[in-house]
């Protein structure tokens, strides 16, 4: 008998036993007793896929040495190999030539959706909607797992308060109550309740910690914020994510107190392992690992392979740094190797989770592929994610459109299948999103559409920078005529999807090329100007123009069902519910911001010049967090508040729909404190909110328990301190509303 049939003896011997944590605890133990030294280290290392997998070997190169390396199980996991036939391929390749037989991890970044794109993250945060997030999650899941992936890269819960971060677009904005209840929904909806079933992904919080950070928003850049920071804004959606069974965590690009995150002891080891328990796998960042060298904390791939491996980073991301360096450093004695065991016990605890062992084939099902792949089921519900996603930011009387109505569609986005997938969409096509053309073309089948100016040009690809175009103003005059004939003018502006996301820092958040030029000149001449605006960040829209839009629609990038899910809102199928998940400025000399900043000392306003203010400028937002129009009238009550014997404190106000039209309302809590022993909190913080579904002249209560360990703050050290004294509180439609208030004590 051969070893690698003993093996699987071995193995079988286990199988008939209930799949309990301790009966995978016992097999991890059985598989890592027969593991050399190379094999364990080769369970650490991931990358990217190097050959087609179903083609010919590969003849000479670097991806010749993975091949060999894979064969010899130096192997632990790949990223971006996608597609039934190669994952079986290579999967075929570690279990049945490798010495014993080890299954591989296949790593994808399904950020929002795989093929059948729903709106990227930001955007669905601002759906608020938890159980639309959890389904998007769940059929992203249902998709991947179809086409052989495994593993997700997903959910990204960083917090940022700098829109100029292209990456705001693949998160949950600004604030970390939110962000913590979507980083869970996120979580259930990858992994389901059974994460050996065939059809749920393991997912990935990212990035640990801070990296939304980086200063001046610029991507990979340095960080620089406190142990309060870290610890009430930063940690909470992560601790969210490793509550809700998260299986993994990534480390973050950036630095914190000087360490890059690969090798930072405290927070892995620290915070993750000890302090939180957490008992999944951590992965690098793509090549952060080596990255340490040029942050200047290492001098060598061979200093920084054992750094981050002392530091308890499990897996290196494509930087060869633990395959090339770790077997030395453990013969050496420079890293023990029960810190490898440590490691590795991790990564196939996650394995056998996933019932790699018992079928490593379990996510090659080709009938399943074709079946699951764009199926009716996922598009209906990516149309639905679309459309709670936007949200109105004005409406003077001119929305819904009627289908009577005279209406012309101009902009650089009006016809345009590819910019509005959004980024992080690496397994979707070009062009295979619905237009707006199509979408109003629906209501309107006559309709009259011109581009106007050309917006950009040149490659539409992940790795390239799309061409803005500042000059050319072809197509402009024409533009301008079409909409001299008509009563009404959509007019579709904004950000390309590759404008926003990894590497795509913007100094100047504002409508880019000629698009600013062109709505200004528009909205003078004509008096119902509609803008649906099309971003993956917020976005500066000047006063002088806001001021003249009849409307404007943030439609956010809204994946493939772009047009039919616009139109639905615009024409009033769908009463726009969405409420803004991070503020937007007037100017970005105000950046960063975030309605819940410390008031600090003077917040004023007073009467000379000696508080906090700029000179030329507003301290308020162009849209604060939490806000967002509606096409029905919503009114509030005041509220009321009752204090229960044990110290709790029940708030309530009575939400009443004016209208005819069926609404949904999205009611929010903030709370302000007024001594805090932890540090200085902030001026105010979202404590709670509630989405009520209100028919026509329908009375709903919106009902909010508040105790002090729910205000509970920490301090530096991270010692946690519930909340004692003064408390504001306010039930309101956006974190700017301070229409009424109520005061309560706790003890």
């Amino acid at each position: 008998m051969s070893f690698r049939s003993l093996f699987f003896v071995l193995l079988s011997s286990l199988l008939s036993a209930a799949t309990t944590a301790q009966s995978i605890e016992q097999r991890v133990d059985s598989v890592l007793r027969l593991m050399t030294l190379d094999e364990k280290i080769g369970q650490m290392n991931q990358f990217n896929g190097f050959w087609n997998a179903t083609g010919p070997v590969p003849a000479e190169g670097n991806s010749l040495e993975r091949y060999e390396l894979l064969r010899k199980g130096g192997v632990g996991a790949v990223l971006n190999v996608q597609g039934v036939k190669e994952v079986r391929a290579l999967q075929k390749i570690a279990v049945e030539q490798t010495r014993l037989g080890i299954p591989l991890l296949f790593g994808c970044d399904v950020i929002h959706g795989y093929k059948t794109l729903t709106p990227i993250p930001l955007a669905e945060a601002a759906s608020w909607d938890l159980q639309a997030i959890e389904t998007s999650a769940r059929n992203a899941a249902i998709e991947a797992t179809a086409a052989g992936i495994n593993w997700t890269f997903a959910p990204m819960v960083d917090i940022s308060r700098d829109p100029r971060w292209g990456r705001v677009m693949e998160g949950a904005g600004e604030d970390h109550f939110l962000g913590a209840k979507i980083a869970t929904a996120r979580v259930k909806g990858f992994q389901g309740t059974d994460l050996s079933a065939p059809n749920t992904l393991a997912a990935c919080a990212k990035h640990f910690a801070g990296y939304g950070f980086v200063q001046a928003g610029r991507d990979y850049h340095h960080t620089d914020f406190s142990a309060y920071t870290l610890y009430n804004t930063i940690l909470p959606p992560f601790k969210a994510a490793q509550e809700a069974g998260v299986a993994t965590f990534m480390n973050a690009f950036t630095a914190y107190n000087g360490i890059p995150s690969s090798a930072d002891s405290f927070l892995m080891r620290q915070v993750l392992k000890k302090d939180w328990a957490f008992e999944g796998m951590v992965v690098s960042d793509w090549g952060s690992i080596q990255e340490m060298m040029a942050h200047g904390y290492a001098a060598s791939l061979q200093e920084v392979a054992e750094l981050a491996a002392l530091a308890g980073c499990d897996m290196d991301m494509e930087s060869s740094a633990y395959v090339k360096h770790l077997a030395e450093a453990v013969l050496q004695k420079r890293v023990p190797e029960a810190r490898i065991n440590e490691a590795v016990r991790r990564i196939l605890r996650l394995k056998f989770q996933l019932g790699l062992f018992d079928d490593p084939y379990r996510y090659c099902d080709e009938k399943r592929e074709a079946a699951t792949i764009g199926s009716a089921t996922l598009h209906k519900d990516a149309l639905d994610m679309a459309k709670k996603s936007m949200v109105l930011l004005e409406n003077k009387g001119v929305l819904p459109l009627q289908a009577k109505d005279e209406v012309v569609l101009l902009g650089a986005i009006a016809n345009d299948r590819t910019a509005p997938l959004g980024n992080w969409r690496v397994s979707a096509d070009n062009g295979t999103a619905i237009p707006l053309t199509e979408g109003l073309q629906a209501y309107f089948p006559n309709l009259r559409w011109a581009t106007g100016p050309m917006a950009w040009s040149g490659p539409e690809a992940f790795h390239a920078p799309i061409q803005v175009n500042e000059t050319d103003t072809s197509g402009w005059a024409a533009a301008m005529q079409l909409a001299a004939t008509s009563k009404t003018v959509v007019v579709a502006l904004g950000e390309h999807g590759y404008q926003s996301g990894e590497g795509r820092s913007r100094s100047s958040i504002r409508l880019p090329g000629l698009q600013e030029a062109f709505l200004r000149e528009l909205v003078q001449q004509h008096p119902r100007v509609v803008l649906v605006l099309f971003a993956g960040r917020p976005l500066i829209i000047p006063e002088d123009i806001r001021s003249k839009l009849g409307a404007l629609l943030l439609a956010w990038q809204p994946g493939t069902h772009t047009g039919d899910a616009v139109a639905a809102v615009l024409m009033g199928q769908h009463n726009p519910s969405g409420r803004l998940p991070m503020t937007f400025p007037r100017h970005e000399g105000q950046i960063p911001m975030a309605y819940n900043d410390p008031t600090g000392g003077r917040p004023g306003p007073s009467s000379d010049v000696f508080w906090s203010q700029y000179n030329d400028l507003p301290n308020s937002p162009a849209y604060p967090f939490g806000y967002g129009l509606s096409y029905s009238k919503i009114s509030y009550s005041k509220p009321k508040m009752q204090a229960l014997p044990d110290g709790r404190k029940v708030l309530s106000v009575e939400i009443t729909n004016n209208s005819a039209r069926p609404a949904t309302e999205t009611v929010q809590l903030y709370v302000k404190l007024h001594a805090n022993k932890a540090g200085i909190p902030a001026g105010k913080q979202l404590a709670g909110f509630q989405q009520l579904q209100l028919g026509p002249g329908a009375k709903q209560s919106a009902i909010f328990v508040l105790t002090a360990e729910s205000l509970a703050l920490f301090d530096a050290n991270g010692r946690k301190h519930p909340a004692k004294g003064k408390v504001t509180a306010w039930i309101v439609p956006n974190s700017a509303d301070e229409t009424d208030s109520i005061n309560f004590v706790l003890d």
